[in-house]
């Protein structure tokens, strides 16, 4: 049994990366602090970013006034989906980094699949 949140989390995120490491897929990740959120495209060898977005670029900050809420997340899910897509990447593994499937990533996924980026 994990002795705090964290540690259970990264274990989540362990077991969730081990399987994706076995499809060869890229992968869309995403971390999330009180203030902002993260998302990265991931090449299918897990050793090179192909996209990045986050609350913290200057386009997103412009039309946003926090950047730790479920619209911020929104937000960066389209732009990510949006640079994948002129990367040519259609498909991803989404992973959540050991973080429950609501609020804000839930946010951020459903952006990216509007957007055009299957999972």
């Amino acid at each position: 049994m994990a002795s705090d949140k964290n540690t259970a989390r990264l274990r989540r995120a362990r077991q969730t990366r081990a399987r994706i490491a076995q499809l060869k897929a890229a992968r869309l990740t995403v971390h999330r602090s009180n203030l902002h959120i993260y998302a990265q495209v991931i090449g299918p060898d897990g050793m090179k970013v192909l996209a990045a977005a986050s609350t913290r670029e200057p386009e997103v900050r412009s039309e946003l006034k926090y950047g730790g809420n479920v619209r911020a997340a929104a937000a960066v899910g389209r732009r990510i989906a949006e640079k994948a897509k002129r990367l040519g990447i259609e498909a991803v593994a989404f992973d959540r980094s050991g973080y429950k499937y609501h609020g804000r990533i839930k946010a951020l996924a459903d952006a990216a699949r509007e957007a055009g980026l299957k999972f």
